[in-house]
């Protein structure tokens, strides 16, 4: 096992994954990520957009790591809710969910990293590389 991956390191090798790393909720030991993956309307001004999407939080224990998310709504304060996607946008919300899992996976496997869902991530739930 190689030594022990440091916060700053991780933070850049999140960060080069895209966009989904929010580095000001991030401390160490504990990493956020999102995606706004379905915009509800273009209407109003970028800032004030809502979004069907995901959050997810990786901690850390050396090199092993655990993930929870949630599906929800990301209102125009820019607050995770947590609601039901609508039928229409699920599957581009979990599309965006898998993508973003796959390159997080790779990241950390070349890390010599393992990542596993935490324990109330249930098996329907559980995010798959494929």
């Amino acid at each position: 096992m190689s030594e022990r991956v440091t916060y700053k390191r991780l933070l850049r090798q999140f960060a080069a994954i895209g966009p989904y790393l929010r580095e000001d909720l991030c401390e160490e030991g504990r990493y956020r990520f999102d995606c706004l993956s379905v915009c509800v309307s273009a209407k109003p001004a970028p800032d004030k957009r809502e979004f069907w999407g995901w959050w997810l939080v990786l901690e850390q224990d050396d090199h092993h790591f655990r993930y929870h998310y949630q599906l929800g709504f990301y209102d125009a304060d820019g607050v995770w809710l947590d609601k039901s996607v609508p039928k229409k946008h699920q599957a581009e919300v979990e599309r965006t969910l898998n993508h973003f899992y796959k390159l997080l996976v790779d990241r950390l496997t070349v890390l010599e990293c393992h990542l596993e869902p935490a324990e109330q991530v249930t098996n329907e739930l559980a995010v798959t590389a494929a």
